[in-house]
């Protein structure tokens, strides 16, 4: 059974270890923890930088075996009605097995019934289409928003998904 819990800066030393290339990295953060290799140390001096606000929620998947995913959330308005999801990854020992679906459930139902926002986005490349059907399968649909980032010496197109409160 997979459950959601605050993330701790020991996960880091874990979920560094699925990111096997530069192209996965960028897939999952856009250049947001710096180059790529990234280190666990990165990763918490990142999160460190947003530790004593109200906006940013590191959160950890686990099951009976260990860590199984991660993913951030932070509310993009002072009104906390619109929450971001970021830096969603699962073990790649445990991808096409159904627990990024079950991870995203898990944080939506965090979001909405605990947090009470509204409306979350994701912003998924158009490269990542395992990661786009993942989404989509919870729930997210398109808003039309698109945003351009230069990567790895390519121009990729960034696409935001919405879920909101019914």
């Amino acid at each position: 059974m997979l459950r959601l819990r605050p993330y701790k800066a020991c996960d880091a030393e874990t979920i560094v270890t699925w990111i096997k290339d530069e192209m996965t990295f960028y897939k999952w953060s856009a250049g947001r923890l710096g180059q790529y290799p990234i280190t666990a140390d990165d990763m918490n001096t990142y999160y460190q930088s947003f530790a004593y606000t109200d906006h940013y929620f590191e959160m950890t998947a686990f099951d009976e075996m260990g860590i199984a995913g991660h993913l951030m959330m932070r509310f993009l308005d002072e009104e906390k009605k619109e929450l971001r999801f970021g830096f969603i990854i699962v073990d790649g020992e445990k991808r096409g097995k159904g627990y990024g679906k079950e991870m995203l459930k898990l944080a939506i139902g965090y979001a909405f019934e605990t947090l009470k926002t509204e409306r979350i986005t994701i912003g998924v490349f158009e490269n990542n289409e395992p990661a786009r059907r993942c989404y989509e399968s919870v729930g997210f649909r398109a808003t039309g928003r698109v945003e351009m980032y230069s990567i790895l010496g390519e121009k990729w197109t960034c696409r935001e998904l919405e879920l909101r409160q019914e």
